[in-house]
């Protein structure tokens, strides 16, 4: 029997005992990680989006090209099936519950710009069977593609929908293969990864690069002295679904 196969196994015998319950309350525990040398680290990966600056720009995708390029995300014509790990939504899609009926004029129908929140109580963690997805202690939440099931409990905790179930074989779909970064498969699920394998190398993510507008920030949540925090300190910023308390660590500045 395959590896993934007993996962898969062990996993829906663990549902079926009544284990889901026990998945809900579990407490996430970040996992140790020690970084390469030469690789960039923090106590708290985050990113901020100055969305004005974003909508100075509206036909520009080059974060999304440059993530999904990197990532051989595939291009599913198929809107049921497509994979995404960032891209654009409307603001009453992505902050359902904004309060504010004024803010929602200043914001109606404008593009935000979406992705993993690699929350700090990320749900998705506690829930998932096999431990295939899990936090690490600098804050990002990881997949570990070999041990997923495809049972989805993590896309049903995730308040933002940001993950994608492989419904087909994507690969036929990669538009330019990168062979410096792993395939999926049908039946897996997949989500931006905050270029972990990029920050290895002591590369920011790639989306953050790609932006020759300077309107994603990255860094250290934890650092008071990063560009992020003083950025977060000095600008109005808005988080999704900020009172669900999972702890999202993508901010958008709008003020």
């Amino acid at each position: 029997m395959k590896r993934r196969d007993l996962l898969k196994l062990a996993g829906l015998s663990a549902v079926v005992a009544g284990g889901v319950p026990g998945f809900l309350n579990k407490e996430v525990k970040a996992r140790e990680y020690t970084p390469p040398p030469g690789a960039l680290t923090a106590k708290r990966w985050g990113m901020a989006i100055d969305i004005r600056k974003c909508w100075e720009h509206p036909e520009c995708r080059d974060c999304i090209k440059a993530c999904h390029h990197i990532h051989n995300v595939p291009e599913i014509p198929e809107k049921k099936k497509e994979i995404k790990w960032i891209w654009k939504d409307e603001f009453e899609h992505a902050f359902p519950d904004q309060p504010n009926e004024f803010n929602d004029v200043l914001l109606q129908g404008k593009p935000f710009l979406l992705l993993c929140n690699h929350c700090e109580h990320p749900p998705c963690v506690r829930v998932c069977p096999t431990e295939a997805t899990f936090k690490r202690e600098d804050g990002i939440v990881m997949m570990d593609y070999h041990r997923c099931i495809g049972c989805r409990f993590c896309m049903a905790a995730c308040p933002f929908g940001a993950r994608s179930f492989n419904w087909v074989d994507p690969r036929p779909y990669i538009r330019e293969f990168n062979p410096e970064f792993p395939t999926r498969m049908k039946g897996v699920v997949e989500k931006c990864l905050f270029c972990y394998e990029r920050l290895e190398k002591g590369q920011i993510p790639a989306c953050v690069e790609a932006c020759k507008h300077k309107a994603l920030i990255f860094g250290d949540l934890e650092d008071e002295n990063s560009e992020i925090s003083r950025v977060l300190r000095s600008r109005f910023s808005i988080r999704r679904k900020a009172e669900l308390g999972t702890g999202p660590s993508v901010f958008y500045l709008i003020g």
